[in-house]
């Protein structure tokens, strides 16, 4: 498992929009696997989960992306599981780490932090 948590300004819409295109154009083999928004206040919510194949591990491995944001501020969550082999062992050959800095990578071009 890997995880990220990044801030950053802008608006939520645009962030869970431009993260949901640019992940998809990341691979051939990744698709969104659904995806939810929430309204809470003044605060918007999108949770995103997507699964992408990885040749080097021989599976599928998983990112689950949270955008929230109130105002300006923005909040972005990313955790990638689901990238081990077989039902014993768990190694992913970097499988969850590469889905989850695909996110900060994306993100780190629009300034956040």
């Amino acid at each position: 498992m890997a995880s990220l948590s990044m801030t950053g300004l802008g608006n939520a819409d645009h962030i869970a929009e431009l993260l949901t295109q640019e992940i998809l154009n990341s691979g051939i083999s990744c698709e969104l696997v659904d995806s939810i928004y929430r309204a809470a206040g003044s605060m918007g919510i999108y949770v995103m989960v997507f699964e992408k194949y990885y040749w080097r591990a021989g599976n599928r491995a998983s990112l689950t992306v949270v955008v929230s944001g109130e105002g300006e501020r923005v909040f972005v969550d990313a955790i990638g599981s689901g990238g081990g082999q077989g039902p014993i062992f768990k190694f992913s050959w970097g499988a969850e780490e590469d889905f989850v800095a695909l996110v900060g990578d994306i993100l780190a071009k629009y300034g956040f932090q």
